[in-house]
């Protein structure tokens, strides 16, 4: 009879270019992956916080303690730099006797690096990771973004298109359009005023 354990599966992919792969016991080999207990350079995972639901305009979270093997490495960790790193998690179901993967593992979350936080003491170092769903980027807000020619050469570096843009204009920008107005020539028809864009006459459509 095939006996199974479950496993946990950790991958967080670091906006430097470096990947770890860890596992919560031994190792677990994954396609072309390996995920390990021990990272050479960060260490274990020491603990892990339940998640927590957000309210409002608060995203679910959660913490998460590795025990690295320096401050130097930690260090890397707490560069902002780092801050939006990928990290996925799964639950695999492992045969017992040959530690294969069986199916698919099942994804039990996908977010980034929020917050890193070293914490040393006597014999102590850790460093807590605050975890958030990716969307945690809808929330960013862009209040520096306006309709000039400076911000839109920064979004399109080299677009001239705004360089002679010089009049004021009222826009609606993140919003309905305000009602508007067309001005156009007033034609007189009949001794009554009609506006020739708004309402043309029949026999001028």
């Amino acid at each position: 009879m095939r006996r199974l354990r479950l496993s946990g599966l950790c991958k967080l992919e670091l906006r430097d270019g470096r990947t770890l792969r860890l596992c919560d016991g031994g190792w677990v080999p994954w396609g072309a992956e390996k995920f390990v207990a021990r990272d050479a350079t960060f260490g274990i995972i020491g603990s892990m916080e339940s998640f927590e639901e957000g309210v409002g305009d608060e995203v679910p979270a959660f913490s998460l303690t590795f025990l690295p093997v320096s401050t130097a490495a930690a260090a890397d960790l707490v560069a902002p730099g780092m801050q939006g790193s990928r990290l996925r998690l799964w639950i695999a179901e492992l045969d017992d006797l040959t530690g294969q993967i069986i199916g698919d593992p099942d994804q039990k979350f996908d977010g980034q690096l929020d917050q890193a936080t070293l914490v040393t003491g006597l014999r102590k170092r850790e460093l807590r990771l605050s975890i958030v769903p990716r969307g945690e980027r809808f929330f960013d807000a862009n209040d520096g973004n306006n309709l000039s020619d400076t911000f839109h050469k920064y979004i399109y570096p080299g677009e001239r298109g705004e360089e002679n843009a010089v009049d004021s204009v009222s826009v609606a920008w993140g919003t309905e359009a305000a009602p508007g107005t067309n001005s156009g020539t007033f034609i007189i028809y009949g001794g009554s005023a009609t506006n020739a864009i708004n309402a043309p006459r029949f026999d001028n459509v």
